[in-house]
């Protein structure tokens, strides 16, 4: 009988650490991690166990689960606690240690790789260094520490735009060469889009983080309004500590539930997302999906994610923004029959085809 080929596929076995998880509270990481996770249980070509923090536990992952005590919380205070308390977990180290590779999909690596063991780091973007004002210096300096310097020594590296990936290598230094782009994915809503009528107001879901430019979008509703007094703006996700007065022809409805978001996206006349900076950008792809016209800024990978099938503004300049919204409510049919067909290419499932080839990779070259 012949002999079996040395050429058989090897399914790598990986550590995926959530340790830094703090559900409900981080935005596009979370959305990207959990997804991530979700579609990887379903693919054959790699065996996921997780590292969770201890009091998010759901009970429902398919996935090899270990608990480990952390202190929650987004502060760097509580960060730095997080790091203390896991960074050199036995529990943690000892499932790393029996794994091919560790996978830190929050940049942070913790519990501490193990040298023999190859480590795979998500770095979302490089906000910290390109825009440092925006940071406390505590922030700053947890990142250098947390982010960067580990991004060094990865065996490779993840990160989700071509944007990103030229900024890592600039601000970082690292080489371009094991750092891989896999573009984040969305879940298209249940409804078929609607390209039909749709209501008065304009909508934006964004946390009141700086970078995502609130005021400036507000002062653009104003020259707006006066042509034009009956449209409305909707704002979503947690205000944080932002409790500046809105006018109020602003509803700032905090964070929603997904079909409540779906649903916006599904009746908004625009989606307007004036963000200063993205590593991704993925509301736009979200309200595509739905056959929201969209008009984002030409800022970061905005313009790489949403290509031909949205309007472009300068986000600094009110006036502008107010020009682009304009012009996408002018051309909403066009951009609602776009929109679907370019957010259809972006998948958690190609997502998470992207993340199996660089475990394979990696684990192939230890």
């Amino acid at each position: 009988m012949p002999e079996e080929s040395s050429t058989a596929t090897v399914v790598p076995n990986v550590v995926i650490s959530m340790l830094t998880l703090v559900p409900g509270e981080m935005g596009g990481s979370e959305t990207y991690a959990v997804n991530l996770l979700h579609e990887l249980a379903d693919l054959k070509a790699v065996n996921v166990s997780t590292l969770f923090p201890r009091p998010y536990n759901d009970g429902r992952s398919p996935e090899t689960r270990t608990l480990i005590s952390t202190v929650a919380g987004r502060s760097s205070a509580h960060r730095v606690g997080t790091l203390a308390m896991t960074l050199t977990s036995r529990p943690g180290r000892g499932r790393i240690r029996d794994a091919d590779l560790v996978h830190y999909p929050f940049s942070v690596p913790t519990p501490l790789p193990v040298a023999s063991v190859p480590f795979v780091q998500t770095i979302l973007d490089v906000q910290h260094r390109d825009m440092p004002h925006l940071f406390s210096r505590s922030e700053r300096a947890f990142r250098r520490l947390a982010y960067d310097l580990p991004a060094r020594r990865a065996s490779a590296i993840i990160t989700i735009s071509h944007f990103s990936k030229a900024r890592i290598v600039s601000a970082l230094g690292v080489d371009p060469e094991k750092i891989h782009v896999a573009y984040l994915g969305h879940q298209p809503p249940a409804l078929s889009p609607n390209h039909g009528e749709r209501e008065d107001f304009l909508l934006y879901p964004a946390r009141m983080w700086a970078h995502k430019n609130h005021s400036r979008l507000i002062e653009a509703m104003t020259l707006l309004r006066n042509e034009r007094p009956t449209l409305r703006l909707v704002l979503t996700g947690d205000p944080g500590g932002h409790h500046e007065a809105l006018p109020e022809w602003v509803e700032n409805r905090g964070l929603v539930s997904r079909d409540e978001l779906n649903d916006l996206y599904r009746r908004a006349a625009c989606l307007v997302f004036p963000s200063l900076y993205e590593g991704f950008g993925l509301p736009p792809i979200e309200a595509m999906s739905a056959g929201c016209p969209t008009a984002v800024a030409k800022s970061g990978a905005l313009p790489e994610v949403c290509g031909s099938a949205s309007v472009y503004f300068d986000p600094t300049s009110p006036a502008d923004i107010a020009r682009g919204i304009t012009q996408a409510l002018k051309d909403s049919s066009r951009l609602s029959a776009l929109g679907p067909k370019h957010a259809s290419s972006f998948s958690w499932k190609r997502c998470a085809q992207a993340h199996a080839a660089v475990y394979s990779s990696v684990a192939k070259s230890r």
